[in-house]
């Protein structure tokens, strides 16, 4: 059963009090995603969401990769790495993106 998150960012990640990480919020999750059964909901915050759901190309459990991903640079920074001066703008700069 794949289990796609989709809403990876600070405010959703909480510690208990035995300083366990736990995962609030799973209002977008959706479950029984995998490589033949992709989803196509544009839903998630913009500064974390990966290229694919910008591009509404359908994607899976990756985008949760690139989720994480964001989020540790912006634990280290103390920002998200992709931040525009308006919402265009932040989907414009992920979306633009060359990979190798």
């Amino acid at each position: 059963m794949g289990i796609v998150y989709r809403d990876l960012k600070p405010e959703n990640v909480l510690l208990d009090h035995q300083g366990h990480v736990k995962l609030t919020d799973f209002g977008l999750s959706k479950e029984r995603v995998d490589r033949d059964n992709l989803t196509h909901t544009f839903c998630g915050t913009i500064e974390y969401m990966a290229p694919e759901i910008l591009l509404r190309q359908g994607h899976g459990r990756a985008v949760d990769w690139w989720s994480l991903g964001t989020l540790m640079y912006d634990m280290l920074s103390g920002s998200p790495p992709f931040t525009g001066d308006d919402r265009r703008q932040t989907i414009d700069l992920v979306s633009n993106l060359v990979f190798f």
